[in-house]
């Protein structure tokens, strides 16, 4: 029996624009993604004799059975590679939020990838694994390669960007769920009143300059979610209050962070959320994803 672990690094959006809209009903976007500190452990077991995949999740109520991203991980590798289970067995550590607009079970699939191609001795490259990983979902090649990355297309075709200035990140999930398709749907009829400034961002992090980073912060879906959940809204405006350089919501959301330059002022604002909202942290950027280049 072999083991390997790794840790499976949530994501947040810097920027994110819908750009159009395909006739197989996938949306183009053009967005800035960026691997934060917070994650899970994900831990893999190969040759464990039972002929079979197995997934245990702590710290969550998701289902671990076939349905799960990081189950269809599993099989997609062994189908990809044309190989015999030998036994699998997968155990997810969970600490990154659920249903929060932070690539949580994408980053977990991305995880039981790499695992499995270091286990197996496949040595496929990470635009290998990226590959396979978009057939999964969208989310899951950036996850592989992680840190900060233009996106385009649907999220699958990445580039490379300079790491993006540390910075203190109060994150906030509040306590509901947002259907991402929903968003999608609400946001093809809805007015767009603020675009990301790509090319600003751009030079942002070539500049290594966060205040212009917090200035060029946009998610053209956060009207939309916010007009379904002002929650949205007020938890952005929270953490300006108390210091925020800017404040976003992340992917389709609910999850909103702000991006700090103090880490006094950072921790103030993250024990007033944590008052009204359990789920909020204290991380900062994470430079690699699963994979380091």
């Amino acid at each position: 029996m072999k083991q390997a672990v790794v840790e499976a690094h949530a994501k947040i959006n810097l920027t994110l624009d819908v750009t159009g809209k395909r006739p197989n009903g996938y949306h183009d976007v053009c967005m800035v993604m960026q691997s934060i500190g917070i994650h899970d452990l994900v831990t893999v077991r190969t040759g464990t004799g039972t002929g079979q995949i197995e997934l245990a999740i702590s710290n969550s109520i998701l289902p671990s059975d076939p349905s799960n991203l990081a189950w269809r991980a599993a099989e997609l590798f062994l189908e990809e590679q044309q190989l015999a289970c030998d036994g699998i067995a997968i155990e997810i550590e969970k600490h990154n939020p659920i249903a929060a607009g932070l690539a949580g079970g994408s980053t977990d699939a991305a995880a039981v990838l790499v695992l499995l191609n270091q286990l197996y001795d496949t040595r496929l490259s990470v635009e290998q694994l990226m590959e396979m990983g978009v057939k999964l979902g969208a989310d899951v090649p950036f996850c592989i390669a992680g840190g900060t990355m233009l996106a385009q297309g649907i999220g699958e075709q990445l580039t490379s960007l300079p790491d993006a200035p540390q910075s203190y990140v109060v994150l906030c999930k509040p306590p509901f769920a947002v259907s991402t398709p929903a968003i999608y749907k609400a946001i093809d009829s809805a007015e767009i009143p603020a675009r990301p400034d790509t090319e600003a961002m751009l030079e942002a992090l070539r500049r290594n300059d966060l205040k212009a980073v917090a200035e060029q912060l946009c998610n053209v879906m956060q009207p939309v979610t916010a007009q379904m959940h002002p929650e949205v809204e007020e938890i952005c405006d929270i953490m300006r209050d108390n210091g925020a350089l800017g404040a976003i919501m992340s992917g389709s959301g609910p999850s909103v962070f702000g991006l700090f330059d103090d880490q006094a002022a950072a921790e103030a604002c993250k024990a007033v959320l944590a008052e009204q909202y359990e789920e909020t942290f204290l991380t900062n950027f994470s430079p690699a994803g699963q994979i380091k280049r």
